[in-house]
């Protein structure tokens, strides 16, 4: 049998599952069927408390939307946080509903003039991916005669260490390299715009507290470094995130609390007095609030090999088939949410899809899956059913309930 990933702890050492207080057949009868993601927000609210109580209090958290847009998610979590990170026009509508413009930040290489337009109409912030976008949005901010909120995303020369994807220290479709940022500081301050600093993202699904530790410094000084070029202190700095969940076997969870300390330190160090200082989290906020829960419609055998067939697939939830970025197919952690526990015989899960990639879980121990059990993949909160094709082969869209409300 091949390891899987942790159990959040929320969920872990239960005879059946358990979501904010009901099993998994009460969620999937209101929600009228499988396939479907269940949501706890009471999770996010422990989540973000205990964020707030690690970092330093004068670091703002903000939430990219882009990890899990469930307009409820949204606007439970919107009151809980200080700002809102998009990439996207339509993310750019969604967060608007829910919070003021002026804390919304809209980042991304292929603004369209017309998502441009919008973020300037509103009052949202542009975090710049080249100078050509500069200049674009600078036309557009005099033609419709509005001071245009322009931060630069930096491509800083360095990247997180042990992320699992890296956003530095090479080439990039993101951001603009860190030796042209002071000039195009200067220019869109004499230009007119609203400056309002720096967006360093170095990486994301670190678990090393000590990796991040050691980017978030850097990302201060060059913070520091690039606004005495520029001659010009930034109203924010955005020091990207990173903070990742434990996915697989042998993951450790980050230790937040060993980070803000850091953190502390490094502001109180070497960060600028007028500058205020932010951390988008998208993953580590929502992940591992999130249940995937799918029935077992098929139990067959073939060539020695058992094989449990479930009514979803990776056109919901890909990331937990492996092909989303990941190199090695790896498992996530995974249950029959009616017998958590119990001995466990060897058997893939394959979803409904006519494609051998269509694999979640790959020669697991479950106990007995049967036809008409339910099939529970964790950390489904973040990068699942917006993240996943779902048009693929025309299967029924996958229902999501947010609870814990």
């Amino acid at each position: 049998m091949k390891p899987m990933g942790p159990i959040p702890p929320h969920f872990a050492g239960r005879e059946a599952l358990t979501i904010a207080g009901q099993d998994a057949e009460h969620w999937i009868a209101k929600a009228g069927n499988t396939p479907l993601f269940v949501y706890d927000i009471s999770e996010v609210r422990t989540r973000l408390a205990r964020l707030r109580a690690a970092m330093p209090e004068r670091l703002d958290i903000h939430y990219a939307i882009k990890a899990n847009p469930h307009p409820e998610m949204l606007a439970a979590i919107a009151p809980l946080v200080d700002g809102l990170d998009v990439a996207s026009g339509g993310e750019l509508t969604k967060a608007l509903a829910v919070k003021e413009a002026g804390v919304v930040s809209f980042a991304g290489p292929g603004k369209r003039d017309d998502e441009i337009e919008a973020a300037i109409r509103a009052g949202a912030t542009l975090n710049l991916e080249s100078e050509g976008e500069a200049r674009r949005a600078l036309a557009i901010a005099d033609r419709l005669a509005v001071r245009a909120r322009l931060a630069v995303r930096v491509n800083p020369d360095f990247d997180l260490k042990g992320s699992g994807m890296k956003m530095g220290g090479r080439p990039s479709p993101f951001g603009i390299d860190a030796a042209r940022v002071p000039a195009l500081v200067r220019e869109l301050i004499a230009g007119g715009a609203d400056w309002r600093g720096f967006h360093i993202y170095a990486g994301s699904q670190a678990l090393s507290a000590a990796a991040i530790i050691e980017t978030q410094a850097a990302t201060v000084a060059l913070a520091r470094r690039l606004a005495d070029e520029a001659g010009a202190v930034p109203p924010l700095v955005n020091l990207g995130g990173g903070f990742g969940i434990p996915y697989f076997a042998g993951d450790e969870p980050v230790d937040v609390e060993a980070v803000g300390a850091a953190l502390g330190e490094t502001l109180a160090r070497e960060g600028d007095p007028g500058t205020a200082y932010a951390i988008e989290l998208g993953r580590w906020i929502v992940g591992e609030c999130g249940v995937y829960l799918t029935r077992v419609v098929d139990v067959k055998e073939s060539q020695g090999e058992r094989f449990v067939v479930v009514d979803g697939g990776l056109h919901h939830q890909l990331a937990a088939s492996g092909n989303f970025g990941t190199v090695v197919r790896r498992n996530y952690p995974i249950a029959v949410a009616g017998r958590m526990t119990g001995e466990g015989r060897e058997v893939s899960v394959v979803g409904s899809l006519c494609t051998p990639l269509d694999r979640l879980g790959d020669k697991v121990g479950l106990p007995g899956p049967a036809v008409g059990d339910v099939i529970a993949i964790f950390l489904a909160g973040a990068y699942g059913f917006t993240a996943s094709p779902g048009l693929f082969l025309g299967h029924p869209e996958a229902r999501e309930l947010v609870v814990g409300t």
